[in-house]
C-alpha cells in the first residue's frame, strides 16, 4: 500500500474513532435475543434494528471521509509554512 494511501486510511480511522466517541452507538445483535423489545422473539425486528445500526455506522464513515476530503482540500488551497 503506498504511503499516501496508508496515511489517508489512518486519518479516516482516526476520524471515525473521534466521531464514534462523540456518539452513543449501539452494537449489532448476533441473534434475535437482542435487548430491545422489538427484537425479542421477532426476527424481522432484529433484522431491522441491525439495518438501522449499520446505516448509522455507514453515515459516520461517510462523514469521516467528507471531513478528510475537506481537510485535504483546505491544505492544498492554504498550505502551512512548513509544507512549502
Amino acid at each position: 500500500m503506498p504511503e499516501r494511501e496508508a496515511s489517508r486510511r489512518q486519518r479516516l480511522h482516526d476520524l471515525v474513532l473521534a466521531l464514534l466517541s462523540q456518539q452513543e452507538f449501539e452494537l449489532l445483535d448476533d441473534d434475535n435475543s437482542g435487548s430491545s423489545a422489538a427484537a425479542q422473539g421477532n426476527p424481522a425486528g432484529w433484522l431491522e434494528r441491525n439495518r438501522r445500526v449499520v446505516r448509522r455506522y455507514q453515515a459516520l464513515v461517510r462523514s469521516a471521509a467528507t471531513l478528510d476530503a475537506l481537510v485535504e482540500q483546505e491544505a492544498r488551497e492554504h498550505p502551512s509554512p512548513h509544507q512549502l
